[in-house]
């Protein structure tokens, strides 16, 4: 066009030889490609076939044993699953909900069922699973919270029915194997096992009160093993695990277990009664107030401040405090109770629940300053 300047021509570019890619690397690459296709995927090589199996040989002692163990004592091992009342804001209808779960075991062929108290606690209904996977709804028999125990009731066929074995706890000794069956976290059937840690231990039970001689073990216990038998290797029932120490909630190596001799005490006087009948002395105490007069004596124990008419302490010639104008001049200090020393009316109370009534206790008393031991016949 008029006025513009024409582009000038491209200056002319020297010639360069396409570049040729190098053969051999390309041919190695493929030979050995081939191979490995080859001897993979086309050969019998172990990278296709299963390895041969190794003979194992024969269980160990142990193993057989823990096996044998569990086939015998699984089914006398229960699941019980709870509920509770709520009152269905919407529709107005009280509905059931799941309310948690647990184990325990068959006490008898006639369908008494044995868990901790708090398994069962504020529940209104349970359901209990024997070990064939059948259900059976449950009543209530009786509580015992200061023992952390229930019982429960459930028609089922005595074929059915796998009672457990009963062993004792006062001759365990710390190092004994021990062996857990129950259902944590809703996993039945489930076996752990430990050794007894220690013995002589006390917890607190639900209700508050102590519970004594209780067996520590480190058998992995979790919620839902609460109420399951503790055994030893001869699958003997010693406890009934009933707590675990755990900052976590989970196990962390400290279970504890109520021992066999409260179980087998306590449980009896459920199904009869569906309570505990505990012993009685029949005496008043005041731990604040002993403990007031007991310090100026110089002494320890649970100072007997009045004695009940026609009672077991009243029999026995025990002696009360006596309150005049010029204060009070002591009764007699109670300072053991059997075999064990007490030094609170708790103590005392859980002294006596290795009793029944009509049992006669020994208690060693201070009177006067002298030391003595009175029979008492409980009632």
């Amino acid at each position: 066009m008029p006025g513009m300047e024409p582009y000038p021509p491209p200056a002319p570019q020297p010639y360069q030889p396409p570049r040729r890619t190098p053969l051999l690397p390309m041919i190695v690459a493929a030979i050995v490609g081939v191979l490995i296709y080859r001897y993979v995927f086309l050969s019998g090589t172990p990278a296709l076939d299963p390895r041969p199996v190794t003979a194992r040989g024969d269980l160990a002692a142990d193993e057989k044993a823990n096996i044998e163990l569990f086939k015998a004592s699984a089914p006398s091992v229960v699941y019980i699953t709870t509920a509770v009342q709520r009152l269905n804001l919407w529709t107005r209808n009280v509905q059931e909900i799941p309310q948690g779960t647990g184990s325990g075991f068959v006490w008898d062929d006639a369908g008494h069922i044995v868990t901790n108290f708090h398994v069962v606690q504020n529940a209104s209904a349970a359901q209990v699973t024997l070990w064939d996977h059948s259900n059976y709804p449950a009543t209530l028999v009786g509580i015992a919270p200061d023992n952390d125990l229930a019982v429960l009731r459930i028609n089922a066929p005595r074929t059915k029915l796998r009672p457990i074995p009963i062993g004792t706890s006062e001759d365990l000794q710390v190092g004994q194997r021990t062996y857990a069956i129950g259902n944590p976290f809703g996993l039945d059937q489930t076996l752990t096992t430990g050794v007894v840690s220690a013995l002589g231990r006390t917890i607190q039970s639900v209700s508050g009160q102590p519970i004594d001689d209780v067996i520590q073990t480190d058998a992995a216990i979790n919620p839902g093993n609460s109420g399951g038998p503790l055994l030893d290797s001869a699958g003997r029932l010693i406890g009934v695990n009933t707590a675990i120490y755990s900052p976590s909630g989970a196990y962390a190596g400290i279970g504890f277990a109520v021992p066999v001799e409260s179980v087998n005490r306590v449980v009896p006087q459920l199904i009869r009664n569906g309570r505990i009948v505990s012993p009685q002395l029949g005496i008043v105490t005041d731990d604040r107030l002993g403990r007031q007069l007991t310090s100026r004596m110089g002494v320890d124990g649970v100072l007997i401040l009045g004695i009940r008419p026609n009672s077991p302490a009243a029999a026995a010639d025990l002696r009360g405090t006596q309150r005049t104008r010029d204060g009070y001049i002591p009764g007699d200090v109670i300072t053991q109770v059997g075999d064990r020393k007490v030094k609170t009316t708790d103590d005392v109370r859980a002294a006596l629940q290795k009793y029944n009534p009509g049992d006669t206790v020994t208690l060693t008393i201070l009177r006067e300053g002298q030391s003595m031991k009175v029979q008492v016949k409980l009632q």
